[in-house]
């Protein structure tokens, strides 16, 4: 069986032009979210992708320890749904081929974009929103929707994304937002632990008014 004590983050990060007023933020505000999971219970390997109208992997399957600062460097458009697509196909791909006892118990996919999308090609809103919706119910992972400047919520439920884990953020509150979803992986790793029933945790109402 899946191994409960290992968590795999997948953190798909926009890094389109408009990000650049809000890079440094994102910087620091992801490298805390790091800090915060290292220290939690339970082992914890990330992936890291970016992307604009292209998508790229910064880095895979790293031990949270060896995870190094983030560098965001802002350009482009933003596809989001053919990289959402690549991101979770390619990572369904990847846990299917290691063996069961080497899988993780818990699979969370963050997505992180400050802008709506206007550059995809491959995939299309019910195409993402019925992928996300399979990953979520036959192999239980757990997707976050963040969305700064924007109904996160319509936006996030428009691709599978449930509404009590997305969460519209404004572009002075990155380093509040990305603090309260670290409080949620964290609770919901722990929780994991000790239940493979365990509910992912929802944003709640406080979490969203010190993300405006």
């Amino acid at each position: 069986m899946p191994d409960a004590t290992l968590t795999h983050l997948y953190f798909l990060l926009d890094r389109s032009g408009s990000m650049q007023s809000i890079k440094a933020d994102t910087e620091g505000g992801f490298d805390a979210f790091i800090g915060e999971q290292r220290a939690a219970a339970g082992e914890c390997r990330v992936t890291l992708a970016q992307f604009d109208n292209t998508y790229d992997i910064v880095y895979r399957d790293m031990p949270i320890a060896d995870v190094p600062p983030l560098e965001l460097a802002p350009r482009g458009s933003t596809a989001l749904l053919d990289s959402m697509g690549t991101l979770i196909t390619t990572a369904g791909e990847a846990l299917t081929a290691l063996s069961e006892d080497d899988r993780p118990g818990t699979v969370i996919v963050a997505i992180m974009t400050d802008g709506h999308e206007n550059a995809s090609h491959e995939w299309t809103h019910p195409a993402i929103k019925k992928l996300v919706e399979q990953q979520t119910s036959q192999y239980e992972w757990q997707f976050l929707y963040l969305g700064a400047d924007q109904d996160a919520i319509e936006v996030g439920t428009s691709l599978g994304v449930a509404a009590g884990q997305s969460i519209s953020y404004s572009r002075g509150r990155v380093a509040e937002t990305l603090s309260a979803t670290s409080a949620n992986v964290r609770d919901y790793r722990a929780a994991r632990l000790a239940s493979s029933s365990a509910p992912m945790p929802t944003f709640s109402q406080d979490q969203r008014n010190r993300s405006r």
